[in-house]
């Protein structure tokens, strides 16, 4: 049976991801939906820090880049075995003109991470006195920047039985290399962060839910949403109930999933459909998540 890894994930930050600057306004990058404006951080931002806190925090080699003609990518020599970054998201390697090349979908997927709530059209006003003033006949320079502080949730999905196998190069790693593959990736993500504009924002969870499931459906992807009082957060908890009473070859998805929490952020846990062992912290959560994997990789 196949495995899975599925995990929704809820974190608060701001101005994350910037697109074209127009005249002295900088803007974010945004969409739209029923009428309203939404910030979002792209899956390729996303992926940018997730690989970079694996290789600074963790030590995984990046893998080496050159050029075919003038398309910047992976070098044709560089393979799974050595570079986890392409076993989990993925490579297209052409070796000359009109060669088929080599693709390999990305096993681990990424959706964008968009936010909870809209943009209201709050822009930062700054200029550069500070270092005008140092010296006569310098002119001060105006600029604006689109800003927006929210929670954003994000989806990734993980096709288990894939993890350390290629056969575009014929290898199969064994499972202790494919575990601890996976380990460094769910532990970049508890810890994620990005460096933007001088500031270090926290894109660590505050909230994650998901589990190791049969199915490669991205349950929660779009579903977890919040209801904002004058005291309190709250999750709206009939999406989330729906899917967990789903099923999926005769077993609910309720069985196969977990939800971690920051304590004290969330007003309304009680009423999220889950067995108590079920909703943890955001460390119980990747406990538990480790401890199935060690179960599949043994």
């Amino acid at each position: 049976m196949s495995n899975f890894l599925s995990l929704t994930v809820l974190f608060k930050a701001g101005n994350l991801n910037y697109g074209e600057s127009t005249a002295n306004i900088t803007g974010l990058k945004r969409l739209s939906f029923q009428g309203k404006s939404y910030s979002y951080i792209s899956r390729q931002a996303i992926r940018y820090d997730i690989v970079r806190i694996m290789n600074e925090e963790f030590g995984m080699n990046l893998t080496p880049v050159g050029t075919d003609g003038k398309v910047v990518q992976f070098e044709a020599n560089a393979t799974i075995s050595d570079y986890p970054e392409i076993d989990l998201f993925g490579y297209m390697k052409t070796s000359g003109e009109g060669s088929r090349g080599k693709i390999r979908k990305a096993i681990a997927r990424l959706s964008d991470a968009i936010s909870i709530e809209p943009w209201n059209n709050d822009i930062d006003y700054g200029n550069n006195m500070g270092l005008s003033k140092r010296k006569e006949d310098l002119d001060n320079m105006i600029f604006q920047t689109e800003i927006h502080r929210s929670y954003y949730s994000y989806t990734l999905s993980v096709d288990l039985d894939k993890v350390g196998v290629d056969p575009n190069d014929n290898v199969s790693l064994d499972n202790d290399e494919k575990k601890r593959r996976i380990m460094m990736l769910l532990d970049s993500i508890k810890m994620l962060y990005r460096d933007i504009k001088g500031r270090r924002e926290d894109l660590s969870p505050v909230l994650i839910i998901g589990g190791i499931y049969n199915s490669g459906n991205p349950f929660f992807y779009n579903e977890v949403e919040l209801i904002f009082g004058r005291d309190s957060i709250k999750l709206k908890a009939d999406p989330i109930n729906e899917i967990l009473e789903r099923k999926f070859n005769e077993r609910q998805i309720k069985d196969s999933t977990y939800l971690g929490a920051l304590n004290g952020t969330f007003a309304n846990l009680n009423d999220i459909k889950l067995a108590d062992a079920r909703k943890l912290s955001i460390e119980g959560f990747f406990e538990e998540i480790k401890k199935e994997l060690e179960t599949i990789y043994s």
